[in-house]
């Protein structure tokens, strides 16, 4: 794949913002309408994603969970797999489903020859924190079993990512692997795509304002509540909750990805740092005017940083 230049990049980029923008001002702001409205409307591809396309490789599993059946989408690369990778989709804790991103998903088993196994875990407000961090940790645990072993079909090497509340969700699940289990060095590599890593809100969540670009201050503010209902900031600063303010020697490499049009951005920017200063391998991705969510745009950017991640888990 030829790598545009900077200018092109960029260009596209804020051609893509100003159209993403436009179409967010046509529908309600996710604030302000039931989550149930949400996730019926992304199932039926109303909004700024399209329809979610369902490939038929995919086949699913319920393990035990702490709530109950928790299910598992597992998607295999062609031929044989060389390991795995433990996802966890984005949404706010409130949106989102294991089968929302399966051509995503799909790629990154085909480009790393990874089975991925989507974690369906609990949304909110329905089941607020801890019901989606501890199916997070149900399914690591399980993963790392001979049972899970089995079931998936892929030994060597595994790794943890995802993107958005996704991203909290792996970083918080490999500190409870390693505080509650004392198990480390299980996951070989952490893919964390604009993740939210500090709940009490860091500086560019504070600044933003208004402005709706996939995300927006009440936006934010919406979704911590969900989640979170009743805590306070400085409860918030919990590290099973924020992870930015926990102890992270002992992580895998980590490559983290962020835009700098995402009220996100210093999450991205403080969890890295601090993973680096803890002793841990880092990568960091920073795309110029990329919004909140931009990998799973057809625009250059996101083509650029998937490729630059799928390189990261090549190498584990």
């Amino acid at each position: 794949m030829t790598t545009p230049d900077a200018d092109t990049l960029l260009a596209d980029t804020l051609a893509f913002n100003a159209e993403l923008e436009r179409r967010l001002a046509t529908i309600p702001p996710v604030n302000t309408v039931p989550p149930e409205e949400s996730r019926r409307a992304r199932r039926e591809g109303r909004g700024i994603f399209p329809r979610p396309l369902y490939v038929p490789e995919a086949r699913e599993v319920e393990v035990e969970g702490p709530g109950g059946p928790l299910g598992l989408r597992i998607i295999a690369p062609e031929g044989s797999a060389r390991g795995t990778f433990l996802h966890l989709h984005g949404g706010g804790w409130t949106l989102g489903e294991a089968d929302g991103q399966d051509p995503r998903l799909q790629r990154l088993a085909r480009d790393t020859g990874l089975t991925v196994v989507s974690v369906n875990y609990r949304l909110s407000p329905e089941n607020p924190y801890p019901a989606g961090p501890d199916d997070c940790e149900a399914a690591a645990l399980w993963l790392l079993s001979d049972e899970g072993l089995a079931t998936v079909g892929a030994s060597g090497p595994r790794a943890i990512g995802g993107d958005s509340a996704g991203g909290q969700l792996a970083a918080c699940t490999l500190l409870r692997l390693r505080d509650r289990h004392a198990i480390t060095g299980a996951f070989d590599a952490a893919v964390l795509q604009y993740g939210s890593f500090d709940l009490s809100m860091t500086p560019s969540q504070r600044l933003w304002g208004d402005r709706n670009l996939v995300l927006s201050g009440p936006i934010m503010i919406w979704f911590g509540d969900q989640f979170l209902p009743g805590r306070d900031r400085e409860q918030r600063r919990d590290p099973d909750i924020s992870p930015l303010f926990a102890d992270l020697t002992g992580m895998p490499p980590a490559i983290f990805t962020v835009g700098t049009a995402d009220p996100l951005l210093d999450d991205s920017l403080f969890m890295e740092a601090r993973w680096r200063c803890a002793g841990g391998q880092t990568r960091l991705q920073v795309y110029e005017q990329a919004a909140h969510g931009f990998t799973a745009f057809p625009i250059g950017a996101g083509r650029q940083a998937l490729q630059e991640q799928y390189g990261f888990l090549q190498t584990v």
